[in-house]
């Protein structure tokens, strides 16, 4: 599917989701700060494993990007920026990053599924992010955390 438009896969995609001609392409996207993470994280909603994320909500500011809604749609991109899936937006939180609790951390479907495992790997990478932004890291920063639902996937 490497290289195939976003409006051909939206036109399949909306036509088996029975969404009408006039539907809107919905926002495209890709999981992680490089192609390795977003093909991996991907890799893992594809096989139903990965049914949350988690993102920091200054970056949403900072990019004046609205945050999802429960019942918005979204077309997942590979490493490759092709889209691969739709799903949907189930749940959206704003909280304290140590607020996150174990069953999120599960629901993200990263490394063993525990909550020390998430934390080791979004401190990680928020800490990169941070650090680019000349931001410090802090456990109480405030993170959007969205439930996703995997709505369609090409035969």
């Amino acid at each position: 599917m490497s290289g195939r438009p976003l409006t051909a896969f939206w036109d399949e995609a909306r036509i088996v989701l029975g969404l009408p001609p006039d539907a809107t392409v919905p926002d495209a996207w890709a999981f992680g700060d490089s192609a390795e993470m977003a093909d991996e994280l991907l890799a893992l909603v594809l096989i139903g494993r990965k049914r949350a994320t988690t993102g920091m909500l200054w970056e949403y500011e900072e990019e004046v990007e609205p945050l999802a809604a429960p019942g918005e749609l979204s077309i997942l991109l590979d490493g490759n920026g092709s889209p691969a899936c739709v799903v949907e937006t189930t749940e959206v939180r704003i909280l304290p990053m140590s607020q996150v609790d174990s069953q999120f951390a599960f629901d993200e479907g990263e490394g063993d599924r525990s909550l020390e495992s998430w934390w080791r790997a979004h401190e990680e990478v928020f800490g990169r992010v941070l650090e680019a932004a000349g931001r410090n890291f802090d456990p109480d920063m405030l993170v959007v955390t969205e439930r996703l639902a995997l709505r369609y996937v090409p035969a």
